[in-house]
C-alpha cells in the first residue's frame, strides 16, 4: 500500500502520532525525502523526542525506512519514513549518537550505506537480506566472523590493549570486550557482539503462526514476561481484542515480579562484585523466592505460558492469591534486611560511589532506557509515560537517582524493587473480575503498530507491519540492551580496568537480547 507522499515544495505532516498499543494504517504514515527525514531523526532531541526504532522495511519494490520517536512528556509516539533511492541514506548519527547502532543494523541487514555515519561496522556478522547488497564488500564466499573487524585503536608511549572474551569465565554469555589502555586506566572500551544471533525477526515474517509466541518467550530468557507482553499487545491492537481488567492486572503481577527477581538477584550479583558476601548470600536465595512466586502464579519459573494474545493461561483464585501474598511479604522482608547491610556498610559505598558515572547529558544523547537512564537523571519508564493495561489506573512511581554511577544504579533497582513489591500486594489483594482469556480475531491488513513495555532493563519495543492478508510482513524488537550497551562503554571512560565487572554487573545487560 502507498504511503502519504509529501509533493515538493508542499507543506504537511511530517510525523503520524499515535499511543503505545495503538495502530494506523501504512497509508497514514507520511514518507519524507531521504534529507528530510534525516533532519527528522537528528533533531528529536530538539522537539523533546527520543530514537525508540529505526529499522527498514521493504513495501513492494521499495525499501523504507521507518522511525519511531517518542514523546516521553507528552505520551505520544511519533512515526515517519521515507524511500531509500539507491544504496544509500543520509546517517544521522553525527548529530544524534543514539540513532549509530541501528544505522549499523540497517546497513548490516539490506546493504544499504549511512552515508557520513562516524564508525561503520558489524552489529551481528550477519549476510545482507537483499540478494546482491553486502555492506561490507566482501566476496560472497567469505564468511561473516563474529568479533573480525576493525577496532578502534590509541596509539601511545605505554598505551595497551586488552582483549576479553568472547569465552568467559563461570556461566555467562559469549561476548567480546576491547579496551585500550594506559597502564589500569580505560581510554576506550570497545564491544562486540553477535555470538548469540538467532535471527528471531527474519523467523517472525509471515506469522503470527504456532511457533511465534515461544519465539517471544525466548528473544531474552530473563524477559520472557515483558516481551510476550509487548507481542501481545501489539497482536490484540491489530486484531481489536479487547482483553480483561482482570488478565491486565494478573499480567501487571507477571512482569512485576520478573522485575523483582532480577533486581534482587542483581543487588547480589554488585554485592558479590566487590567482595560483599552477607548480601550476595542473601539475594541469591531471595532471587529464588520470586522466581517461586512466578511458578505459583503460572506453573513456570521465568513465566512461560502466562501471557497469551486475548489475555493470560492462568487465572488466581482467593486461596492461591492469599498464599502469594503472605510469601511475597516475607520475601520482601527479607530483602530490606539483606540490601540494607550494603547502604550501612562503608566498603561497599566506597566501591559504589564514584564508579562507572554517565552523565545526563551522555545518556539522553545516547538513548539510554530503564535503570541505566533513571541512575542518570532521566525519567523514563513506559509504566508512567505510556502506560497501558492495568498501569492506567494503578500507577508505579519512577525512581530516579543522579550520580549515575554504580551506586545510583544499585540504588534505583532497589527503590524498584520496594514500589513494584507494594503495586503487586496492592493487586493481588483486588484483583478484578473479568475472563482470563478471549481469542482474538485475525490482524487487520496494511497496518503498523508500536508496542511498549518496561521490562526489568527498561523500554522493550516492538513495531509490526503487515502485509495485504493481516500476516507480518516486518517484525522488529528493540530490547532495552540495544540502546545501553554504548552506556556501558561510555562508564569505562577514564575508570579502572579492574572496574568492569562491576561496571558490567551494574548495567546487567542482555547478550542474547541484542543478537537476537
Amino acid at each position: 500500500m502507498s504511503a502519504v507522499a509529501l509533493p515538493a515544495g508542499v507543506e504537511g505532516p511530517r510525523v503520524a502520532t499515535l499511543r503505545n498499543g495503538k495502530s494506523l494504517g501504512l497509508d497514514q504514515i507520511p514518507t519524507l525525502g531521504p534529507a528530510e527525514f534525516q533532519l527528522e531523526v537528528a533533531g528529536a532531541r530538539g522537539r523533546q523526542r527520543r530514537i525508540s526504532a529505526l529499522f527498514a522495511a521493504p513495501l513492494g519494490d521499495e525499501l523504507r525506512l521507518f522511525a519511531v520517536l517518542a514523546g516521553d512528556a507528552a505520551g505520544v509516539l511519533d512515526v515517519t519514513s521515507t524511500v531509500v533511492s539507491g544504496d544509500s541514506f543520509p546517517s544521522a548519527s553525527r548529530e544524534y549518537p543514539a540513532v549509530q547502532l541501528f544505522e549499523r543494523e540497517i546497513a548490516e541487514e539490506w546493504g544499504v550505506m549511512p552515508e557520513g555515519h562516524p564508525w561503520l561496522k558489524p552489529v551481528r556478522f550477519v549476510r545482507s537480506r537483499r540478494a546482491g547488497h553486502d555492506a561490507w564488500n566482501r566476496p560472497q564466499e567469505q564468511p561473516l566472523v563474529p568479533g573480525v573487524m576493525d577496532f578502534y585503536r590509541i596509539d601511545g608511549h605505554e598505551v595497551h590493549e586488552v582483549a576479553v572474551g568472547p569465552v568467559h569465565a563461570g556461566v555467562i554469555e559469549p561476548g567480546h570486550f576491547r579496551f585500550q589502555c594506559y597502564g589500569e586506566q580505560v581510554l576506550h572500551l570497545e564491544i562486540s557482539l553477535g555470538y548469540q544471533h538467532r535471527g528471531v525477526e527474519r523467523a517472525l515474517v509471515r506469522g503470527p503462526d504456532k511457533r511465534t509466541i515461544h519465539y517471544m518467550e525466548t528473544v531474552a530468557g530473563d524477559t520472557t514476561i515483558g516481551h510476550t507482553l509487548a507481542y501481545c499487545q501489539a497482536v490484540e491492537q491489530l486484531a481489536e481484542c479487547r482483553v480483561s481488567a482482570r488478565a491486565h492486572a494478573l499480567r501487571a503481577i507477571g512482569l512485576e515480579l520478573e522485575r523483582l527477581a532480577n533486581h534482587v538477584g542483581g543487588l547480589g550479583a554488585l554485592a558479590n562484585d566487590v567482595g560483599y558476601l552477607p548480601t550476595a548470600s542473601f539475594c541469591g536465595r531471595l532471587r529464588g523466592d520470586f522466581l517461586n512466586l512466578t511458578a505459583l502464579l503460572c506453573g513456570s519459573r521465568f513465566g512461560r505460558g502466562l501471557v497469551r494474545p486475548g489475555g493470560v493461561d492462568f487465572d488466581v483464585d482467593a486461596e492461591r492469591a492469599a498464599l502469594m501474598e503472605s510469601r511475597l511479604v516475607a520475601a520482601l522482608r527479607d530483602v530490606e534486611q539483606a540490601v540494607e547491610l550494603l547502604w550501612e556498610t562503608a566498603s561497599v559505598q566506597a566501591r559504589f560511589e564514584g564508579t562507572g558515572p554517565v552523565s545526563t547529558e551522555i545518556a539522553d544523547s545516547l538513548g539510554l532506557v530503564g535503570v541505566a537512564a533513571r541512575a542518570s537523571g532521566l525519567e523514563r519508564d513506559v509504566r508512567h509515560d505510556f502506560p497501558t493495561g492495568i498501569y492506567r489506573l494503578s500507577q508505579v512511581p519512577v525512581s530516579v537517582a543522579h550520580s549515575g554511577d554504580v551506586f545510583a544504579r544499585a540504588y534505583v533497582r532497589w527503590l524498584e524493587v520496594q514500589r513494584a513489591g507494594t503495586f503487586v500486594k496492592e493487586q493481588l489483594a483486588a484483583l478484578p473480575s473479568g475472563t482470563p482469556r478471549s481469542a482474538p480475531p485475525p490482524l487487520r491488513p496494511h497496518r503498523l503498530v508500536v508496542s511498549l513495555v518496561e521490562g526489568w532493563r527498561g523500554e522493550i519495543c516492538h513495531v509490526a507491519l503487515t502485509d495485504a492478508e493481516g500476516r507480518f510482513s516486518t517484525y522488529k524488537i528493540v530490547d532495552p540492551s540495544f540502546h545501553n550497551w554504548m552506556g556501558l562503554a561510555m562508564a569505562l571512560r577514564n575508570q579502572q580496568i579492574s572496574d568492569f565487572p562491576l561496571c558490567n554487573k551494574s548495567f546487567d545487560l542482555s547478550y542474547c537480547g541484542y543478537d537476537l
